[in-house]
């Protein structure tokens, strides 16, 4: 949902290549081959992992839901030590070893976990869409524990302060122009659905006071936090501008949105509807 119009800036694809969002890292995704990058999509294999360079070598960051590597057992901390029949050092390493392998092919991975060696064959699955990553990934799994957030004004200071409640979280940006378009969207479903259990979050990079300034301009009539550092963007995987987590009053993500689409907002407000009609978890419900 909410596609159409999306904007990725140079700056957030720099962010996204880097391996800062976990997502468009996962191996082996975008073009840090000149061979990558010119293989047809249909043959390009995905294994669906976020690498990390460390001291001993690669290490797993974040391991894809459903992905082949998930499926093969590859595990979070785990470090990378052959490729197909190769020792690896670098990320970079494992995306060249990588990247003449298209989907359905086994490829054999050697990886090191509490001291000790295991051998795994994963077999490739199709590329998906970065969309469709985020999707697998964070769709029916718990929203990730914010970090590093600056509440401004009478914002939450946490995600599980909100528990018993349905939840928009919207990944923004002052420069991003669908960002301003779906403000209004989303401040008219605060303003509808807020004393039946709705809370919009904004949640942007942006310094305070910029960020401030841009949320008087637009009207944008729902409380923002600072992800200063963007350690909860990279958290939720966020490597495009909106991005929109809808999650439910349990605490689990119900559906993603990239984008902004004005054909969509009934669909938007049809799932808002649906949620805030489900029960609380009983602890909220204590709480309360």
């Amino acid at each position: 949902m909410l596609e159409r119009g999306m904007w990725v800036p140079p700056s957030l694809i720099r962010i996204a290549l880097t391996g800062v969002l976990g997502v468009l890292v996962a191996l082996p995704l975008v073009a840090e081959s000149a061979q990558a990058q010119t293989q047809a999509p249909a043959r390009r294999g995905w294994l669906g992992i976020a690498m990390e360079s460390a001291p001993d070598g690669v290490r797993v960051g974040h391991v894809i839901r459903g992905s082949p590597a998930e499926k093969a057992g590859v595990l979070e901390g785990d470090r990378l030590v052959r490729v197909v029949g190769k020792d690896v050092a670098t990320p970079r390493e494992v995306i060249a070893l990588l990247s003449g392998h298209g989907e359905g092919e086994p490829v054999a991975v050697t990886l090191s976990r509490a001291g000790k060696d295991m051998a795994l064959t994963v077999t490739l699955a199709t590329f998906p869409a970065p969309d469709d990553i985020l999707r697998m990934d964070r769709v029916g799994a718990s929203a990730p524990t914010w970090t590093g957030i600056e509440p401004v004004g009478g914002a939450p200071a946490s995600l599980a302060s909100l528990r018993g409640r349905v939840v928009l979280l919207d990944f923004w940006a002052t420069w991003c122009g669908p960002c301003r378009e779906l403000a209004p969207e989303l401040s008219a479903l605060q303003a509808r659905y807020g004393a039946q259990g709705l809370s919009v979050v904004g949640i942007t990079t942006d310094p305070a006071e910029a960020a401030a300034a841009f949320k008087e301009h637009v009207d944008m009539r729902y409380p923002i936090a600072i992800d200063a550092h963007a350690e909860t963007s990279r958290a939720y995987g966020v490597s495009a501008l909106p991005t929109l987590f809808i999650v439910d009053k349990r605490g689990v993500v119900r559906d993603v949105g990239v984008g902004f689409d004005p054909d969509h907002g009934s669909q938007l407000e049809a799932l808002v509807k649906t949620l805030l009609a489900e029960p609380a978890p009983r602890e909220a419900t204590q709480a309360h």
